[in-house]
């Protein structure tokens, strides 16, 4: 993808809102946006790689190993304009989840030591970014609280009965 792509794609995404089309362009230079093809691994629980990704178009399966082998449970899917990776990216701690594609995914990426490099020039860019990467965080996690809701109404009523 070109930079220009790149620049599209962050532009349409949460993570920019409220930035001038100037930053955008300072996030798109550091930016790498690709496709990914169906179940194609982006982030493995216990790793740490310290970028943020913005899914730009698609899905990704959130999912945590059941500890029996090769199998695992879906506990969320993230959707265009989710972002996935930002507690690693602002903490370094490993991913307590395993994030694979549901179909063809585009994502776009940023390291966290290039994104850093941007705060002597662009301090109040770097200070929008992270009051976004919050917000969609937020976002995220009243949905699963929703969802987590709406499961243990749908056991209790069925008295745990599948």
């Amino acid at each position: 993808m070109s930079t220009q792509d790149d620049f599209a794609s962050l532009r349409c995404s949460p993570l920019t809102e409220n930035l001038t089309d100037d930053q955008v362009h300072a996030l798109a230079s550091i930016a790498y946006c690709r496709r990914l093809i169906d179940q194609e691994l982006l982030i493995q629980e216990g790793h740490s790689d310290n970028s943020l990704h913005i899914i730009t178009e698609g899905a990704l399966a959130v999912t945590r190993d059941l500890g029996q082998g090769s199998e695992y449970t879906t506990i969320h899917v993230l959707r265009t304009g989710d972002m996935a990776g930002e507690m690693g990216f602002i903490s370094g701690r490993p991913h307590t989840a395993t994030l694979r594609s549901l179909g063809q995914t585009q994502v776009c990426s940023i390291e966290r030591d290039a994104f850093e490099l941007l705060l002597n020039d662009h301090p109040w860019m770097v200070y929008r970014v992270m009051q976004n990467i919050v917000q969609v965080s937020q976002d995220i996690l009243r949905r699963m609280n929703s969802q987590y809701v709406e499961l243990t109404k749908y056991i209790n009523r069925s008295h745990g009965l599948f």
